[in-house]
């Protein structure tokens, strides 16, 4: 990169964007959002990580899943960088990641604090929270080195 090139990092989304509408099955993700923790479910009778919430477990069927709280750090396992957004809501570019935990599931969010070229698949990255409007609390990932993750 030459001296006069200028490096606009990833960051959250601002207020106005589409918001979750939690759900009675979604509410203790959004709550765990809220409180600082990603949230997950884990069947007690297979031991399968599930995300998105469910009622059933994908892995053996069963109506035994429970909420735990995850480390949050995992890697990228795809992306793609959004250049021209579906709403004017959204600010661009912005870069949808899934990544997946260390616990064993994948989650599809945005990456903050890097620049779109930097993204990398296997990129070791944490979990971020960012209040988006007072009570919502959305999880954004940054590069695990990246030191705004704790």
């Amino acid at each position: 990169m030459s001296e006069n090139t200028i490096t606009t990092l990833l960051a959250p989304q601002r207020a106005g964007i589409p918001l979750p509408e939690p759900t009675v099955l979604s509410k203790p993700f959004w709550d765990g959002c809220v409180a600082g923790e990603l949230r997950y479910q884990r069947c007690t009778a297979c031991g399968h990580a599930e995300f998105d919430p469910n009622k059933l477990c994908r892995g053996c069927g069963a109506d035994s899943l429970e909420w735990q709280v995850g480390s949050g750090r995992g890697t990228v396992y795809s992306y793609t960088e959004v250049t021209r957004p579906q709403t004017p809501a959204f600010t661009s570019p912005y870069v949808v990641v899934i990544v997946e935990l260390d616990e064993g599931y994948h989650m599809v969010s945005n990456i903050i604090g890097c620049a779109p070229a930097d993204v990398r698949i296997d990129m070791p990255v944490a979990v971020v929270f960012h209040e988006i409007e007072e009570g919502v609390v959305l999880p954004y990932f940054a590069p695990a080195h990246s030191g705004m993750n704790g």
